[in-house]
């Protein structure tokens, strides 16, 4: 049953930024299945990558943080009309239906493989973990959430020293779900890769979560512009000092390469997985900035990117079907057969698949601008009706 209202009232920087992000985050997906160097090397590496690869790789770097970031400043808008235990409840149920969506869900669909030959922990896994601490730490002073959070984003490098080396080792479970990446044969042919370790996650969670308490109708608007800003440039100027000394910050230094292109792409090279203090400075950072100048933007391009980020889940699920769907149709279109469809993480996407990167751009928009009209009939429908499992999808 649900109950139709004449409108819900939501903040569209908000949502603007959120749309931005989700449409640049189809375009990493939309390489990962249809560029022809995407399997064979690193887009980051300075000494094999070019200018304009390594920018479609790095932009799609505010993706993450960024949804999450706003994930909490979301948990805030939605705790501030609630009661705390009301809120903890919300918390707490959506952080295990993300949990259980990305094992059973969005494996499928980023593999099309029903055996689960592989599986992997990503973004949506650690948004609901995250989900769920902030359950119990939604408790806590707002200032002691935003300390905990900013003690988490600019202190877990500490926790790098004690990394496992070893390439033909992976670390331990544990120790992987917490803040190193790894990829383990599980035998008979199957895979478990934690792709996305937890930390330093709830932190930018818990910083988003404190943002949102600028967003309150007795916030002044302009002081709230002005903090963004400022918070902002302060993450950026943090970045360039701590990377310039090159000494904390990233597992992974900067170094000078064969050319000044090449050095310059090492600079900016932060490590995402799990994503580094630097990492979360040069995406965060930016964004605030961009957050507080769309509250004064007013376009034609607004009122569209506006409604991907007002069904970021929704957008989630159909694109990542979308773009394995279109994967599969170019796979056979190209001259492929049924036998050559396994033997990667993706079936259908072998490693010698692909286009260039022209025609990968061309595919993205064509991706985005398929899924918008679906994107807005739900839209409405979620400001316009209460059913209880809107606010899960």
């Amino acid at each position: 049953m649900s109950t139709i209202l004449p409108g819900k009232k939501r903040i569209d920087s908000i949502d603007i930024l959120r749309g931005i992000i989700m449409i640049i985050m189809a375009l990493d997906h939309v390489r990962d299945f249809f560029h022809n160097d995407a399997m064979l090397h690193d887009p980051t590496n300075p000494g094999t990558t070019t200018p304009v690869l390594f920018f479609t790789r790095f932009i799609t770097h505010y993706c993450a943080p960024v949804f999450v970031l706003l994930a909490g400043t979301s948990a805030f808008l939605y705790g501030s009309k609630k009661t705390k235990k009301e809120l903890a409840y919300f918390l707490l149920t959506r952080g295990l239906w993300l949990m259980v969506l990305e094992i059973t869900i969005f494996n499928l669909l980023f593999s099309f493989d029903p055996l689960y030959h592989f599986i992997g922990l990503q973004v949506i896994w650690v948004t609901g973990v995250s989900m769920l601490l902030l359950a119990a730490i939604q408790y806590l002073p707002l200032r002691w959430i935003f300390i905990l959070g900013l003690v988490i984003v600019c202190g877990h490098n500490m926790l790098d020293t004690f990394n496992e080396n070893s390439m033909g080792t992976p670390p331990n479970i544990w120790w992987s779900l917490l803040h190193q990446s790894s990829f383990r044969p599980l035998g008979s042919g199957r895979f478990f890769a934690v792709l996305y370790p937890l930390m330093p996650w709830p932190g930018i969670m818990m910083l988003g979560y404190a943002m949102g308490s600028l967003f309150v109708q007795e916030y002044d608007a302009k002081m709230r512009r002005r903090t963004l800003v400022m918070t902002g440039a302060a993450a950026i100027l943090v970045f360039v000092l701590l990377r310039w000394i090159n000494v904390y910050g990233d597992l992974v230094p900067w170094s000078e390469q064969k050319n000044t292109t090449a050095t310059i792409i090492s600079f900016f090279n932060v490590t995402k997985y799990p994503p580094s203090l630097l990492y979360c400075c040069i995406t965060i950072g930016p964004a605030l900035i961009v957050l507080a100048l769309l509250e004064k933007i007013k376009a034609g391009w607004t009122d569209i990117v506006v409604i991907y980020g007002r069904v970021p889940m929704f957008y989630y699920l159909l694109h990542f079907f979308l773009i394995h769907l279109l994967c599969v149709i170019a796979f056979f279109a190209t001259g492929h057969n049924l036998s050559q469809a396994a033997g990667g993480m993706m079936l259908f996407r072998p490693s010698d698949f692909g286009f260039s990167l022209p025609v990968v751009y061309l595919i993205w928009m064509g991706v985005v601008a398929i899924l918008y009209p679906l994107c807005k009939r739900y839209s409405i429908y979620r400001a316009t009706h209460t059913n209880w499992w809107l606010p899960y999808l």
